[in-house]
């Protein structure tokens, strides 16, 4: 019998069939899940995701909010997890759906973890995957373009065998929310702005560094408190000369 696994969410951002919605829903039912959260679906109806999903998973589409960006979808998670079939020299290192999965089942059941799937024609940009603390990239042959709800199909299978194996939880303090960590990365922003970092640099390109020195870490709620306690004192120095 699997764990409950509710604090497991599985986002679709920008699906562009509803077919896929429901039978990535029904991919949830069947592997022990039940949260999904929807982003600007594109061509909603109904009919064809509820027939997609059966009569067995109509619960979770029932259940599913839907949200304007994957900002505010992810904003109350504390760990993120993007999926995505490009790699390449400037992409981040990616995890197979199995290693992911150990460890998304190693965190206690009172942290919110998400995993994010892109729409099928682009996928995730760079954009949404500067919100990730990983990513995962699911193995193929020759021919590495999968459709959605496969996709989703895969990480839930392997998360429902990792729940299964019973990893032993370690006691940790509350981790940061992408809405905690966010704002953390904006008041760094007004750091570098106040320091004239900008002059040498596009503002881009100092805060993409600074995401990239952060991603890797499991940044508690404490930690970001800390951090921007010390970024309002540079400020107020700045200020008061």
């Amino acid at each position: 019998m699997t764990k409950d696994l509710s604090n497991i969410i599985i986002i679709l951002n920008e699906p562009r069939y509803p077919e896929n919605i429901g039978a990535a829903a029904r991919a949830l039912k069947n592997m022990g899940l039940s949260q999904l959260r929807i982003v600007n679906p594109q061509n909603w109806d109904d009919e064809k995701v509820l027939k997609m999903a059966t009569h067995e998973a109509a619960d979770i589409i029932h259940s599913a909010p839907i949200f304007h960006n994957l900002e505010e979808a992810v904003a109350d998670l504390n760990l993120l997890a993007g999926t995505t079939a490009r790699i390449g020299r400037k992409r981040r290192t990616t995890h197979t759906p199995k290693d992911i999965a150990k460890k998304i089942c190693s965190y206690p059941h009172h942290l919110k973890i998400g995993i994010v799937f892109g729409s099928e024609k682009w996928g995730l940009g760079n954009k949404e995957l500067g919100l990730c603390n990983w990513i995962v990239t699911i193995p193929t042959s020759n021919f590495s373009s999968l459709n959605l709800a496969q996709s989703v199909m895969i990480i839930c299978y392997e998360i429902m065998l990792a729940s299964l194996e019973g990893n032993m939880k370690i006691s940790r303090p509350r981790l940061a929310t992408i809405r905690e960590r966010e704002g953390m990365f904006s008041h760094l922003q007004e750091v570098f702005k106040a320091i004239k970092l900008y002059e040498k640099q596009t503002p881009e390109y100092w805060l993409q560094n600074a995401r990239r020195f952060f991603r890797n870490k499991e940044l508690t709620a404490k930690d970001v408190k800390m951090i921007r306690g010390f970024l309002r004192q540079i400020l107020w120095a700045i200020k008061n000369g």
